[in-house]
């Protein structure tokens, strides 16, 4: 013991005697510690504050309907950062398609944003970048189910904006109350409907699987199992979704007698607008367009189907990082900047999304509006779309299939075992 307390001194002595003599440049033995001790504490403060790239200037994705929020927050942002943000026009469900070549060839935007639906590919194919500054405010301050579906295997990617799913608009000058069951809509379209001079009672997207998913739903088919994880139980051709597709063709003769390629988002808003169609299906993004167009407007949960509330798709839109950006810092300073609770609700006022922030939702401005009511009303029963890459494959094969049941009259059967089969093909 002695022996080794001797080394000990020894070997502390060695090293007191080289910091005193070891350079000319040593500072003076009574101020030296001080200093020392605030410049790493100073030091060790600042790296715990994430701050923009010396030069850094930023490039954001979003749809058309997002131009006046993305430009007045970029606004704010570059005000408080000194961090030039450019706007550019890139529909949400295209983003995670134009970043796979985009992103390694250092021509992506560095915050983009994008239906939770295309997170799994985008994870998968080293896209984008979590969500680890600002995780945990992320995690306190937004709805369970809006952080749940911006994550991936447990991680969380996304930084919340907004949540989503189908309503119905109706002209109350037309109908003065929104029918609830699918029936009523039948029964109003014997009278209501005048082809001929294009006036039509009910009217969706047709072509458009995430409109046409809600009748599969609704009588008992599913995307995936597992709560949309098991890309191998594919429930898109099962009983319940062949019974829902033929309720399908038999309503979409009845109500709506047009082909998949004549009822688009387009022709829709513009018969709606016009006074020719009472019911129009479509999601909280239409909101501020229909509110300025001057119809007598109102909006609902979806009707049933077969005494079943309707089941829509629903969706969670969030910000993203790119993982090929050159100024991470900033992209994910924009990003928390533009899905606080005060940036939600100035996105809810200027453009209608519906804000995944718990305290913009519980505000006043969000729940006293009966359009947002209408939507929390139908999102209680809605699906979210799987997260699974595999997702990406379902969209094609099922619109091209029930094509072929509403413009074909194929019969259904043979058409949801067909597109499901070529799913599980892709997916192979």
């Amino acid at each position: 013991m002695k022996k080794w307390v001797g080394l000990l001194l020894s070997i502390m002595m060695v090293f007191t005697l080289t910091a005193c003599g070891g350079g000319n440049s040593a500072a003076p033995a009574d101020t030296g510690s001080t200093t020392t001790n605030e410049q790493a504490t100073d030091h060790e403060a600042a790296s715990d504050e994430l701050v923009p790239e010396d030069g850094a200037s930023l490039v954001v994705w979003e749809s058309k309907e997002a131009r006046p929020f993305v430009e007045a927050i970029a606004k704010e942002f570059t005000a408080k950062y000194n961090v030039p943000v450019k706007y550019e026009e890139v529909a949400a469900p295209d983003q995670v398609n134009k970043l796979v070549n985009d992103g390694p060839a250092g021509i992506a935007a560095d915050i983009v944003v994008f239906p939770h639906d295309n997170l799994g590919k985008a994870v998968t194919a080293g896209l984008i970048l979590p969500n680890d500054y600002f995780e945990e405010k992320s995690r306190a301050e937004n709805s369970e189910l809006a952080v749940n579906a911006s994550s991936y295997e447990d991680v969380l990617y996304g930084y919340p904006r907004s949540v989503e799913t189908l309503i119905m608009f109706y002209n109350k000058d037309l109908v003065p109350e929104a029918p609830k069951t699918m029936e009523e809509v039948m029964e109003l379209s014997k009278t209501m409907n005048d082809v001929k001079n294009k006036k039509y009672t009910y009217m969706w997207e047709m072509g458009n699987f995430y409109y046409d998913y809600m009748f599969l739903a609704t009588t008992g088919g599913y995307i995936f199992g597992g709560e949309g994880s098991d890309k191998n139980d594919i429930g898109l051709n099962n009983e319940g979704a062949i019974k829902g597709a033929t309720f399908l063709q038999q309503f979409a003769k009845q109500v709506l007698p047009l082909t998949t390629s004549d009822a688009t988002g387009d022709v829709k808003k513009a018969l709606f607008t016009s006074g020719k169609l009472a019911l129009n299906i479509d999601g909280p993004w239409a909101i501020p367009d229909l509110k300025a167009s001057g119809i007598n407007l109102g909006a609902a949960p979806i009707p049933s189907i077969e005494g079943q509330p309707s089941k829509t798709f629903s969706g969670v839109k969030s910000w993203y990082v790119n993982s090929y950006t050159k100024y991470p810092n900033a992209a994910k300073l924009f990003a928390e900047f533009a899905s606080t609770k005060e940036a939600q609700l100035k996105n809810y006022e200027l453009t209608g999304v519906v804000p995944a922030n718990k305290e913009a939702a519980a505000d006043s401005k969000v729940a006293s509006d009966p359009f947002t009511v209408a939507v929390l009303e139908q999102f209680k029963n809605s699906y979210p779309m799987p997260a699974i890459p595999e997702m990406g494959s379902v969209w094609s094969p099922m619109a091209a299939g029930l094509a072929d049941v509403l413009n074909k009259g194929k019969d259904p059967k043979a058409a949801l075992d067909n597109a499901v089969q070529q799913i599980k093909d892709a997916n192979k």
